[in-house]
């Protein structure tokens, strides 16, 4: 199942949860209840609901002296197909001048106009 199609079956409160982990990169559950106004009882069903999804990752930790969770986006299936012409990655990867003139650019131009869908 991909990530919006996920996304896309979670409750209100679960997507303003999700927003609040990937807008911060992450948070401790104890500041995450707090953030999105809900009982501590609450932020926990939502974060477990979130984690068994697979949308976040809850590690144990630590914080102002008491055990609780670090709450983190997962990370997202990229697909780097876009970026492929052929067996060649694009030039611009990696490069921070590209000269659209070069021989890598105009071979890798090539290999994605002949290439067969």
């Amino acid at each position: 199942m991909s990530v919006s199609e996920l996304e896309s079956e979670l409750s209100a409160d679960e997507l303003a949860g999700l927003e609040l982990i990937r807008e911060t990169g992450g948070i401790h559950q104890s500041d995450f209840w707090k953030e999105l106004d809900v009982s501590s009882r609450k932020g926990s069903r939502i974060a477990e609901a979130l984690q068994e999804s697979g949308l976040i990752q809850r590690e144990n930790t630590v914080y102002d002296g008491h055990n609780t969770y670090y709450l983190e986006p997962a990370p997202r299936d990229l697909d780097f197909s876009l970026l492929m012409a052929g067996d060649m990655l694009s030039p611009f990867i990696g490069e921070e001048e590209i000269d659209p003139q070069s021989d890598a650019f105009s071979q890798w131009l090539m290999n994605l106009a002949y290439e067969e869908y």
